[in-house]
């Protein structure tokens, strides 16, 4: 398990100077826990980010993963990558335990999952991530005190799990072609997204 957290956790830390803190950006298929008071950002198109903390003690974390799974045989070793949904979760799961986090506490806020993605409406990637991670969450026991999933906008993430605070900022300046050609990038080779102006929303 350690050299499977070690691949996939979050590694591009920086300070940043908006919000006078520490932090950690998320890329497709990666995930980040952590006991500090610190901020997880990540930016979302068809994507899916589940922010899952301890309400007593402010473990937190983020994951950020593509697809519900990989499709055909649901033992595939596809599957064990955090860039699906069930095994981002679990992981995710499994790595706020070992941090101290209590199951009994966790609480779950989700988002992303728009449909951003020209051509992708027949097999609706977002829908098929929103729902999926609500039944997960559901069949889990967790709590989900908070959500914005799906429409037709990508998102950019700030999670600060000490406070439980979320602030996400709808990414309505991108145009679709460019939205749809970074998740098809995302794809490909986990590159960064860009991230562009818009309103945001608290949940705190």
């Amino acid at each position: 398990m350690t050299e499977i957290f070690d691949e996939h956790a979050a590694t591009n830390f920086y300070f940043d100077r908006g919000f006078n803190t520490e932090a950690v950006k998320l890329l497709p298929g990666e995930y980040f826990v952590t006991s500090k008071d610190m901020m997880l950002v990540t930016v979302l198109g068809s994507c899916v980010a589940a922010c899952i903390r301890d309400n007593y003690s402010g473990i937190g974390g983020m994951n950020h993963f593509m697809l519900p799974d990989a499709g055909g045989d649901p033992n595939s070793p596809l599957n064990a990558s955090a860039r699906y949904g069930t095994f981002a979760m679990e992981i995710l799961i499994n790595q706020l335990l070992k941090l101290g986090a209590r199951r009994s506490n966790l609480e779950a806020k989700v988002f992303g999952g728009g449909n951003v993605i020209d051509g992708m409406t027949v097999t609706n990637v977002g829908q098929r991530n929103a729902d999926f991670v609500l039944d997960f969450l559901k069949t889990e026991k967790i709590k989900v005190v908070a959500q914005d999933l799906v429409d037709v906008f990508p998102r950019k993430v700030y999670f600060f799990p000490k406070s439980s605070k979320v602030m996400v900022k709808k990414l309505k300046n991108i145009r679709n072609n460019e939205i749809s050609a970074r998740e098809k990038a995302y794809r490909k080779s986990l590159d960064k997204a860009d991230t562009g102006g818009g309103d945001i929303e608290l949940f705190s």
